[in-house]
């Protein structure tokens, strides 16, 4: 399973980018996926899951309303809709796959086997 993640970049408060997410090597529409961001300092930290077939999605608190998570099971792609972005979003941003193991999707980090390298998004105030 490989994951690669990008769509990162340079913007300003209260703009918007979309992150992709490009799967290989696994049966996309059965597996949850995720999206996870690690500030300088911090630690990794729940963003957004959805199910396989897409129906089911889940957002931190921080993101709601702002960020929208979605996928393309026929081009084994993963989004993230970011609008409204904060100085606080940033972050390097990973993509990764909830473990088969796992029943449903997940907001836990240990719940996800394969991640893809991250993108770096910064937003200036």
């Amino acid at each position: 399973v490989q994951l690669q993640a990008y769509g990162g970049g340079l913007v300003q408060a209260g703009g918007f980018l979309r992150l992709s997410c490009v799967a290989s090597g696994q049966i996309f529409s059965a597996d949850g996926m995720g999206w996870f961001r690690q500030a300088p300092g911090k630690e990794r930290e729940f963003v957004a899951a959805i199910s396989g077939g897409g129906v089911v999605k889940d957002y931190a608190d921080s993101v709601k309303g702002r960020f929208t998570i979605s996928r393309d099971n026929t081009k084994n792609t993963l989004y993230l809709q970011m609008n409204s972005l904060k100085p606080e979003d940033t972050a390097v941003y990973y993509c990764a796959r909830r473990a088969p193991s796992v029943y449903w999707i997940s907001r836990r980090f240990n719940d996800h086997d394969y991640w893809g390298q991250g993108t770096q998004v910064t937003v200036s105030s």
